[in-house]
């Protein structure tokens, strides 16, 4: 059994387990959750999925002439529920397991997955993207940044898709970020279209774009090779970028919780930011910006000086 198929069985069996009015071990289910940050995904993932199976099939319908009273906690009802309940969800994970899984990144956490076929996707913080068993070469981001290099195969371009908008890569290193509807790419090496299906867009190394989802109106930009996937070395650099998004892309890049006050939020500045001593010390972006940034309780709020 391979490790990620030995977790979502474990994270059933606790979303089960759990889910039992009688359930005491929390120290056990504790231990677990914190030995490994996926943990606590996939057991979201399994409850989800168990609540489905509960609604979709499980739950008796609303009906006066029932018995007000329960089962008897432990007892064979709770147990054969449980077991169909289990087998409903492990049969909907097998699906899963046979097509689609989904990698996510914790904020400020970055990993990188090697694919099949010889490409790479690093993710930053607070990302999360569906890939596919079956073909390496086709990945959807949902959330967050991700920076693929890409093994090219001329009769098999590698496809990205990113809210409504469509990326076709020709074998490439580039840049792609989702917030709320905005995708945003930047292409290092090689060439990448855009809805070649739609509005084509051929990016070439040093090209940027931004588009928000329910328009074609594309945001045509440059810059600089060196500066793009920067942030898997530890640094950021905004370009004419309100602080609110400076905020937000701080948040996801260090696990620091940061937000702009409304009174600046929409504010445009410039600047690099190398995020080591942001994470030594907040307050480190003011001088950067022109801003203060004062402590809120478990988050740094970004303001006016």
């Amino acid at each position: 059994m391979r490790q990620d198929e030995r977790m979502t069985d474990e994270a059933i069996a606790w979303a089960v387990r759990t889910g039992d009015p009688s359930f005491e071990d929390w120290d056990a289910f504790t231990a677990w959750l914190e030995a490994d940050p996926a943990h606590a995904r996939e057991y979201d993932r399994a409850v989800a999925a168990v609540m489905d199976a509960a609604e979709d099939g499980f739950v008796a319908p609303a009906n006066d002439d029932v018995p007000s009273e329960a089962p008897a906690r432990g007892g064979w009802r709770w147990l054969a529920l449980a077991a169909c309940i289990v087998l409903v969800v492990m049969l909907s994970f097998i699906q899963l397991r046979d097509a689609s899984y989904v990698v996510a990144t914790a904020a400020g956490e970055t990993r990188t997955v090697a694919l099949a076929d010889g490409s790479d996707v690093t993710l930053g913080g607070g990302a999360r993207i569906v890939l596919d068993r079956d073909d390496p070469r086709v990945a959807t981001l949902e959330r967050g940044r991700a920076l693929f290099s890409v093994r090219h195969h001329e009769a098999d371009p590698f496809v990205v898709r990113v809210g409504e908008q469509t990326l076709v890569d020709a074998g490439t290193v580039f840049d792609v970020v989702r917030a709320d509807t905005v995708t945003s790419v930047a292409v290092s090496e090689g060439v990448v279209l855009v809805n070649p299906e739609r509005k084509l867009a051929r990016l070439e190394p040093g090209d940027t774009l931004s588009v928000t989802d329910g328009s074609d109106a594309y945001r045509l930009g440059t810059a600089p090779v060196a500066r793009i996937g920067e942030w898997r070395d530890g640094r950021l650099t905004f370009d004419d970028a309100t602080l609110g998004e400076i905020a937000h892309e701080l948040s996801s890049s260090t696990g620091i919780a940061f937000s702009a006050a409304p009174a600046v939020a929409e504010r445009r500045v410039t600047g690099s930011v190398a995020l080591a001593p942001v994470e030594q010390n907040p307050q480190a972006i003011g001088p950067l910006f022109g801003v203060a940034v004062r402590r809120e309780g478990d988050s740094w709020i970004i303001d006016r000086p």
